[in-house]
């Protein structure tokens, strides 16, 4: 069996929402998209079992959470496509996200005593999904006298609250803080505004990458947080051999050892998620030291520098990120963000919960 695999910390998910919890003391909507943004979907909410809601991005996702057992309120952020959805929609009882002028139309045309709630989107700033403001109020009220609605929202999305620059968040909050609309539930924040925007905060927040232990906020905007990072990617070495100065290192011969150093081979390659390019060094932890990736890394393999860690053998754990190396480390040395690493690893990559080490 390979040895590379996802280990995931429940506790430390768990850790995370009770830290979004406590900075906004609003009602939770976790998302869970993109298969839990890697970690798996339903082990994901299952184990947020505290949340009041979840989001996903299609009413695939939706329907799998309903068929594992989910009860919870779930959201469909992109709403419905067509109106073949809606009688599914209707019938598990999932909450879709209204951003065009053809879903209310569908939704008028909806017969029968099957009722949900509908999160109306609000485009303040980002320009990507949402009614303009001045749109709103008549689409408020279209909605309000359907019979198939039962409870509506505001929703919106911030498109800049993890950058330096604040002038876009505070036009996009004020934007949204026009909208009065008495009994209407609001949302606004994402982990960015959670952490960084506290007059984001409404009724609902709705945590992504946070709740996995990563911070959205850009570099120069980070500020000290308390989050614990859930997945760490591991594998171990699978071979150890002394090269000699000028041997050439992988495909291409892109890296000639400077002097005779040892080389370790570690298990797991881009064909698991790994990126394959770095614009600045990169390492990973071979017994809780720092060795340095060399060479292009393979589909199912990747080579490091050894000299900092001359007791190294074959089959040492090697951490790639996650437990003391955070993921938006490797995530900046690749030119790229968290999301697109816990995103994008692959099918064949196993995730295990393992022992949490992180204080329930």
């Amino acid at each position: 069996m390979r040895p590379a695999y996802a280990s995931l910390d429940a506790a430390a998910l768990r850790h995370n929402l009770a830290e979004a919890r406590a900075l906004t003391g609003a009602r939770i909507m976790a998302i869970v998209k993109a298969n839990g943004y890697g970690h798996g979907l339903v082990w994901v909410a299952k184990t947020l079992a505290e949340a009041d809601a979840f989001g996903v991005a299609s009413l695939e996702e939706g329907l799998e959470l309903r068929a594992a057992g989910i009860r919870q309120e779930i959201c469909l952020l992109e709403g419905f496509f067509d109106a073949a959805e809606m009688p599914v929609i209707l019938r598990e009882r999932l909450t879709p996200v209204v951003h065009d002028h053809y879903q209310v139309e569908v939704l008028k045309g909806m017969r029968g005593e099957q009722r949900c709630d509908v999160w109306i989107k609000v485009d303040t700033g980002m320009h990507r999904l949402g009614f303009e403001p001045a749109e709103v109020p008549a689409v408020v009220a279209d909605l309000a006298a359907l019979p198939c609605i039962a409870r509506l929202g505001l929703l919106s999305h911030l498109a800049c609250a993890e950058e330096a620059d604040t002038t876009p968040s505070r036009h996009q909050i004020e934007r949204f803080a026009k909208l009065a609309f008495p009994g209407l539930r609001r949302s606004l924040a994402n982990s960015a505004g959670i952490m960084r925007w506290p007059a984001t905060h409404a009724d609902w927040v709705r945590p992504g990458l946070m709740l996995y232990g990563a911070s959205p906020l850009a570099p120069d905007t980070s500020m000290p947080t308390r989050l614990k990072p859930v997945m760490t990617l591991r594998s171990r070495l699978i071979s150890v051999r002394h090269r000699r100065e000028g041997d050439a290192i992988g495909y291409g011969g892109v890296y000639r050892c400077p002097r005779d150093m040892p080389v370790g081979v570690v298990g797991v390659g881009y064909g698991d998620g790994y990126p394959r390019e770095f614009r600045t060094a990169v390492s990973v932890l071979v017994r809780g030291q720092r060795a340095p990736v060399i060479g292009r890394v393979s589909m199912d393999m990747l080579t490091v520098d050894l000299r900092a860690v001359a007791e190294a053998r074959v089959g040492d754990e090697v951490i790639l990120w996650g437990q003391g190396l955070p993921v938006e480390e490797v995530a900046h040395a690749a030119g790229t963000i968290p999301y697109t690493l816990l995103c994008g690893l692959t099918q064949r990559l196993p995730r295990r919960e393992c022992l949490s080490t992180t204080p329930a």
